[in-house]
């Protein structure tokens, strides 16, 4: 399963010297997953109308080359595996010249939304998945 999605670095993303705030690519793996899962039909929303919500439970983000301002990034967002009982996300952030400024992966775990105890994947997403695993 994997998706694209292009967003231009706008001036609250950036520091002082005009380079991407650190912090902010944490941001954009969230923006690519979310565009993902909604462009598969299955947006964070509806997975979380049906009790379920999805915390973030780990995150690597490994940074090669600064992104600036008036850049216009390319975010590759991929699932590579059906999840259980967490769902692994990869990303690649790419500037308008194909440089790889930053790839990450973020772990997500599922939880039942009321009671907040643990849960296996929601039959929905991991059909989702299965289905386009190999896109």
């Amino acid at each position: 399963m994997k998706s694209e999605l292009y967003l231009d670095v706008r001036y609250y993303e950036t520091d002082q010297m005009g380079i991407v705030h650190h912090s902010n690519y944490i941001r954009f793996f969230e923006c690519g997953r979310s565009a993902m899962l909604k462009e598969y039909g299955l947006p964070i929303e509806k997975i979380e109308e049906a009790g379920v919500v999805l915390p973030v439970v780990s995150v690597e983000c490994h940074y090669k080359y600064s992104a600036r301002m008036g850049d216009t990034l390319r975010i590759v967002t991929r699932i590579e595996k059906v999840p259980m009982a967490k769902m692994v996300i990869k990303s690649d952030i790419f500037n308008q010249n194909g440089q790889l400024v930053c790839d990450g992966v973020v772990t997500l775990g599922f939880l039942d939304a009321e009671t907040r105890h643990p849960v296996r994947c929601p039959e929905s997403l991991a059909e989702l998945i299965e289905k386009h695993i190999n896109d």
